[in-house]
């Protein structure tokens, strides 16, 4: 993760040196400002936390705090002053300020006071994902379109949400939407007010993952200090979404069977029996019939799978949808990055539909990112998707496209590097060099745990 950016604002130098050299050493990234004009250039740019001194040569802290509060009202301010007063306190916590502090200030005490205010950010920004998260369930309208295909995949899944059934089997290529129609099913049907839990069957070990979905006692195995309850246990009354479950192990497929077949499960290294009512939605890009042919996937789970088999076309068979979905995801880049992209160029969105996407849903989600990332006016063309119309990207004077062929993920980070680069880690010239704005390269720098190195 990219280390949280302090700016530090106050006239004298040596408070400005002792606090960036404290608070470097505690691994932040320091930003210094001494005047407000400054103060409000610098926080442009992004901060995490501003250290503000009462008195600036051109301004007094308490305006620089509220016009801080205005652009961003949950951003986090301590107020620094060597004037200590009633009333200046009051005042300064009536506008928002965070805190209060007296100098001359201990400096074990600041950090203290800073890594505080830094976690009091990360966590009221928790609270706002995990809002925006709930505040969008995943209702039938999240799967886009109204081609025959998908009509007739969304009529099927209100049969299985609305109905008893405890195993689903979805299968289809990756990148198809898998995920999402497990999680439409589990949200329409009369278990979404319990849990929904997923995990990735190729992602663990076979031990860690047996731990996962069932749970172990304490002293089971060497790590094992406390006693476990494991994903089915949780999810009691639930659904728990297996992805990838081609890739699981002879072993843990047998366990699998016997807990799908009794609906009960013993933890690793218990002895009791438990029994929980959970929904099974597994998944898998694979063919399940040729893994048993082959002797890679139990045929006795296959069949107690594949009771109810969901098979998501791929969207190359079902391109009159493309536009829906491209409009959609431009939609909701148009919120997440600030932007204003009216509409896509007919030719272009002709050129989408022709295109094969053999990463289906999730290449064109990547591809829309991308071009929404650069984007510096209000039409995408074939400019703005190189892969699937042919064109070359656009790009600023500088920033170079890789000599070989990559795949959008490692382009959009190439270029977000150079720019990066170039610009000195100043996000602000690096979004100018993109067509972007600041908000964007803060993003991609999070997206991609990017990190600047310093010279040894």
């Amino acid at each position: 993760m990219p280390k949280p950016t302090i700016l530090v604002v106050d006239d004298e130098q040596l408070i400005r040196w002792s606090l960036n050299d404290r608070l470097t050493q505690d691994g932040y990234r320091v930003v210094e400002a001494s005047t407000a004009a400054e103060a409000l250039e610098k926080y442009r740019e992004g901060v995490d936390l501003v250290l503000l001194d009462y008195r600036l040569p051109d301004s007094d802290g308490l305006s620089v705090l509220k016009k801080i509060k205005e652009t961003d009202p949950e951003m986090l301010v301590i107020l620094l002053t060597a004037f200590s007063s009633v009333d200046v306190a009051v005042e300064a916590m009536k506008a928002g300020a965070y805190h209060y502090a007296n100098k001359p200030f201990n400096l074990d005490e600041m950090a203290l006071l800073v890594e505080k205010a830094l976690e009091t950010t990360r966590l009221r920004r928790e609270v706002r994902t995990l809002r925006a998260t709930q505040a969008q369930p995943y209702s039938f309208d999240r799967i886009v379109g109204d081609s025959p295909a998908i009509v007739q995949l969304k009529a099927l899944l209100k049969k299985i949400a609305a109905s008893p059934a405890s195993t689903v089997l979805l299968t289809g290529e990756s990148g198809t939407g898998k995920d999402l129609a497990a999680k439409v099913l589990h949200y329409a049907s009369d278990r979404a007010a319990r849990q929904f839990m997923n995990i990735t069957c190729s992602a663990l070990p076979e031990a860690l993952l047996e731990s996962e979905l069932f749970g172990h006692e304490r002293g089971a195995f060497t790590d094992a200090r406390q006693q476990k309850r494991g994903l089915f246990e949780m999810a009691d009354g639930g659904t728990v979404f297996l992805d990838e479950i081609g890739e699981m192990v002879p072993g843990l497929q047998a366990k699998l069977l016997r807990f799908l077949e009794e609906k009960t499960f013993r933890r690793v290294g218990g002895s009791a029996d438990i029994r929980v009512d959970v929904r099974v939605v597994a998944a898998t890009n694979r063919n399940l019939e040729d893994e048993v042919k082959h002797g890679k996937f139990r045929e006795d789970l296959y069949y107690r799978l594949n009771v109810l088999p969901i098979a998501l076309p791929p969207l190359r068979a079902r391109a009159d949808d493309i536009p829906r979905l491209v409009h959609y995801f431009v939609d909701n880049y148009n919120t997440e990055f600030r932007k204003r992209v009216r509409r896509v160029a007919p030719e272009t969105m002709k050129r989408l539909q022709a295109y094969g996407w053999p990463g289906n849903i999730r290449e064109l989600r990547n591809a829309i990112e991308r071009a929404m990332l650069l984007a510096d006016r209000d039409e995408l063309t074939d400019d703005d998707f190189p892969l699937a119309t042919g064109a070359t990207p656009r790009l600023s004077e500088g920033v170079q496209l890789p000599a070989h062929g990559i795949d959008l993920e490692q382009l959009e980070r190439s270029l977000v590097v150079q720019a990066l680069e170039r610009s000195g880690w100043n996000q602000t010239r690096a979004a100018t060099l993109l067509g972007v704005n600041r908000d964007q390269i803060r993003y991609r720098i999070e997206k991609f745990k990017l990190e600047r190195v310093q010279p040894s």
